[in-house]
């Protein structure tokens, strides 16, 4: 055996393997399908707080088999970063028109980049197809505005059905100009919207300082994807700056650890329902993304909406929200499974399942079984040196060194002068 392969012999022996024994958490699966097929089931708050982070101790179990399983997380649509030039930009029948050449991926709400301020137009979009002749599909008639003198915000945002044309023409009636027209940003389109889960929520609001603040702890290792505000029916119109703070939650033995961690966010929120100009428009925008947490510790968030001169708006509800994330498995019709969890040892797995994953279409779906103690917990036998374990014999041990050696030194010196007289 060669030097090289009993060193990896020793690495992958130092490796923690994960054994149903040292696992705190048990949770079971319930409600599973009959046949045999591709599973899913979805991932509460619960399981992140009690694992490590990224969901690296998770293991599944079949009759103490080790199951392998890949985590699916709600797609979102999000913007495509590269901008789409207009082209053909110009004026017909009083109207600025031009045309754009899209993404192959299905698209869904497309944001125009218009410089004008200060304006409300009617945008009407249009779709055609090389395949098709250039036959032309209406998409729909989309209001944009800049109420910046108003205080209510802007909407450049078109939101259009799930689509996949080649090319788009738009037709814009109302004090935008061709020179005002940069570029187009396309949000890439999830077949389905994506759907959240609620990790904390309040309608308990602190008025302070011409603002409305809001404050929530969150344990470590819980995801949140963004803050969904729920307002009364009134007022009708607004537009507030939101701002976001998340710092270290800082426990009652520790007080001035809190700011040592700390992370901004925001938006703005907004609601309009009223017509202008002859236009109607309702356009909302409550929910606000979140600013991206990490490390391990528990976090204290304060969301604050500043209300300036204006009354304060009267909330129902404020929500921190994660994208669902589900685990995934092929089940074994009639068998039993369950979900373990706190072993703060292990690395996160890797299946070949994940590696391949593809979400089916019929994908059948189970659900969490309440959280339970692990009855067959054991902790994890102490594997650190010996030195780790018992620091204060190391230190004895220094001390009674130096006193030797200090002996020693102080004989010869003794002698050293014995011999000089």
């Amino acid at each position: 055996m060669t030097i090289r392969s009993l060193a990896a012999m020793l690495i992958v022996m130092a490796v923690a393997a994960p054994q149903q024994k040292y696992f705190r958490y048990e949770r079971p699966l319930i409600a599973l399908p009959v046949q045999s097929g591709q599973t899913c089931v979805s991932l509460d708050d619960q399981v992140f707080a009690h694992s490590e982070r990224n969901l690296a101790d998770v293991r599944l179990y079949e009759d103490g088999i080790e199951t392998p399983y890949a985590v699916n997380t709600a797609s979102a649509a999000e913007y495509v970063p590269q901008l789409i030039h207009p082209l053909n930009v110009g004026v017909r029948g009083g109207h600025t028109v031009f045309d754009a050449e899209m993404p192959e991926a299905p698209y869904s709400d497309l944001d125009l980049n218009v410089t004008a301020h200060n304006f409300i137009a009617t945008v009407t979009v249009t779709g055609s197809r090389a395949e098709d002749g250039h036959a032309i599909t209406k998409l729909g008639d989309f209001t944009i505005f800049d109420f910046t003198r108003e205080r209510l915000g802007r909407s450049t945002v078109l939101h259009l059905p799930l689509s996949n044309f080649v090319v788009l023409h738009f037709s814009i009636s109302g004090g935008i100009a061709p020179d005002d027209i940069t570029g187009i940003s396309a949000m890439k389109g999830a077949q389905e919207k994506a759907r959240y889960i609620t990790v904390a929520q309040t309608d308990q609001a602190t008025e302070k300082d011409r603002s409305t603040e809001f404050t929530f702890t969150v344990s470590a290792h819980i995801p949140v994807d963004r803050v969904v505000f729920v307002p009364g029916s009134q007022p009708a119109q607004f537009s507030r700056p939101v701002s976001i703070i998340v710092e270290d939650a800082a426990p009652p033995s520790q007080p001035n650890t809190l700011g040592l961690y700390s992370v901004a966010g925001g938006g703005n929120l907004l609601r309009i329902h009223s017509v202008h100009n002859g236009r109607r428009i309702d356009e909302e925008n409550l929910a606000i993304p979140a600013p991206l947490v990490t490390g391990d510790g528990v976090r204290k968030w304060t969301v604050s909406l500043e209300n300036g001169d204006d009354a304060p708006i009267p909330f129902q509800q404020l929500r921190l929200e994660m994208r669902e994330r589900q685990l995934c498995f092929d089940a074994a019709a009639g068998a039993s499974y369950s979900l373990y969890y706190g072993d703060s040892v292990l690395d996160a797995p890797r299946y070949d399942y994940a590696t391949l994953f593809a979400l089916q279409d019929n994908a059948r779906q189970a659900k969490l079984g309440p959280e339970m103690e692990n009855t067959k917990y054991t902790p994890r036998p102490d594997a650190r040196p010996f030195t780790e374990k018992h620091p204060s014999l190391l230190w004895a041990a220094l001390l009674l060194v130096i006193m030797v050696l200090g002996l020693v030194a102080l004989r010869t010196v003794k002698r050293q002068a014995n011999l000089r007289r």
